[in-house]
Formats: structure tokens, C-alpha cells, sequence
């Protein structure tokens, strides 16, 4: 609460989780918040490649009111989040021995009305490897081509869901730029969280996958399996190979043995 705290003072928090949420009441002076996120430890880095990066993204609730969230780098200040802000993810990156901070300052306000400044964080070291995430701030190179083999074998091993199922309908939301895929599932092969349960006529569980508005998916006929991650409570889609092409895929690679986990095909 900023009522405990002198006006102009800047306290100082670091953020070690994974993810979580900050909530601020009656914003005074400011907030400096160091980003020092448990990791695992860094891989060596591929030959000719640049060293892992970590990411970060916000998320501001729809109450966001009473203060502006910076992001701080190399003692510069670069706006991410105004006050009132519409409700978009902003995403950003730097390289592990880089410092970063958010840096939430309060605004003046002629009233002591209640305003609470409040959003989520998540904190990642590996998104970049393959990041689908709806955020212009984040580079996204590749997000939208489709996977390749290794990617594929990869993702149903890593991955927060693996369904297979058909895609019921795809909806376009222009103000947020992406596009909801609806999925009936035939089959759940693994799920870190409950995003698909059962529902509808068929009694098949359903979900719902989103992804950059300019990937352009169209719904259409087959089976696919559908691969992501969760991202602020919602499935993203990763890699989502039409059903026989990752038969095909993966026999292949158990034959050679190259497959980096077993996976039930049938």
C-alpha cells in the first residue's frame, strides 16, 4: 500500500517467481522491481548462435489505475504500460547478464480516491526457442511458419498440452490481434492444466488455442495434434502438425531411434 509510504520514495522489491502478480494500492512515489528469475541453468550456447535470452511479459488488469510501468535497461526508461492501459500483454527480452528492472511509478492525482495498480508477470528462459506469443514488443520471428520435424518431436516432449482433436471454429479479435482456434478434442495426451473439459453435444472435451491474428488460420477439415504452452491462463499454440504427418514423423524417427520421447501412436 502506498499510504505506508513518503511521497517521492522509491522502494525497492525484486520479483525471483516464475510468474505472479503485483498489487499496488494508493500508489505513492514509486516502485523499482528487479527481475532476478530462478532459472535453470543456462545451456550452453549452439555454435554461431547468441546465448539464451530470458523474457518476460505483463499482463495489466482492467482496474489499472493510479501509476505507469516502465521497463528500466542500461539506466534508460521505456514506457510499457500507460495508466488506464488497454488490457494487452506486453513482452520483452535481454540476455541473462543484462540488468533489468520494471520501474511503476504513481501519478498525481488532485483526489485520494482508491486506485489500485495492479498486473501480472510471468518469467520465462526459454520462450525465444519458440515463442508464440501475441505481444509486438517480443520478437516473434517464425512464430507463424510451420514447425519442422525436430520442433515437432520436441514439442509433444515439452510441451504444457498435446491434443489431438479437429477444429471446430476459429473467431479473429482485431483489438487484441489474434485469433481464437475452438478444438474438439479426440484425445487428451497431456495436460499441465485443466484448459480442456468436456462439453457440448458430442460430450468431447473442448477448449479453446489462440495465436498471432497474423498467422491467418482457417478452420478446416482432418485431425491435427495440437501442441503450446499456457500463457496467462491461456493455451498458445506451438506446433500443430496434421495427425498422419506426426505418425509419419515420429515412426520414423523411433526406427532411427531419434526420438526424444515416447509418445503413444495408434
Amino acid at each position: 500500500s502506498g499510504l505506508s509510504q513518503e511521497a517521492g520514495s522509491v522502494e525497492q522489491l525484486s520479483l525471483h517467481c516464475a510468474e505472479g502478480s503485483l498489487e499496488w494500492l494508493y500508489p505513492t512515489g514509486a516502485l523499482r522491481l528487479r527481475l532476478a528469475p530462478r532459472l535453470p541453468p543456462t545451456t550452453a550456447a549452439v555454435k554461431g548462435k547468441s546465448p539464451q535470452h530470458v523474457t518476460a511479459c505483463v499482463k495489466p488488469s482492467g482496474t489499472f489505475r493510479g501509476a505507469q510501468l516502465y521497463l528500466e535497461r542500461e539506466g534508460m526508461l521505456e514506457l510499457l504500460l500507460p495508466e488506464a492501459p488497454r488490457p494487452h500483454v506486453r513482452c520483452f527480452s535481454w540476455l541473462p547478464q543484462e540488468k533489468v528492472a520494471l520501474f511503476l511509478q504513481a501519478t498525481p492525482h488532485p483526489d485520494i480516491s482508491r486506485r489500485i495498480a495492479a498486473f501480472r508477470y510471468e518469467l520465462r528462459g526459454d520462450w525465444l526457442a519458440r515463442p508464440a506469443l501475441p505481444a509486438t514488443s517480443l520478437t516473434t520471428e517464425g512464430a507463424c511458419r510451420p514447425c519442422n520435424d525436430t520442433e515437432i518431436l520436441m514439442a509433444i516432449c515439452t510441451s504444457d498440452f498435446v491434443i489431438r482433436g479437429s477444429i471446430r471454429s476459429v473467431s479473429n479479435n482485431a483489438e487484441l490481434q489474434e485469433s481464437v482456434i475452438g478444438v474438439s478434442t479426440a484425445r487428451i495426451h497431456r495436460q499441465k492444466f485443466p484448459l480442456f473439459q468436456v462439453g457440448g453435444r458430442l460430450g468431447r472435451p473442448t477448449g479453446s488455442i489462440r495465436t498471432p491474428l497474423r498467422c491467418g488460420v482457417k478452420p478446416g477439415p482432418g485431425t491435427f495434434l495440437f501442441t503450446g504452452w499456457l500463457h496467462f491462463g491461456e493455451a498458445w499454440l506451438s506446433c500443430a502438425p496434421r495427425y498422419r504427418d506426426f505418425q509419419r514423423i515420429y515412426e520414423g524417427a523411433r526406427r532411427t531411434r531419434q526420438n526424444p520421447c515416447e509418445f503413444p501412436v495408434d
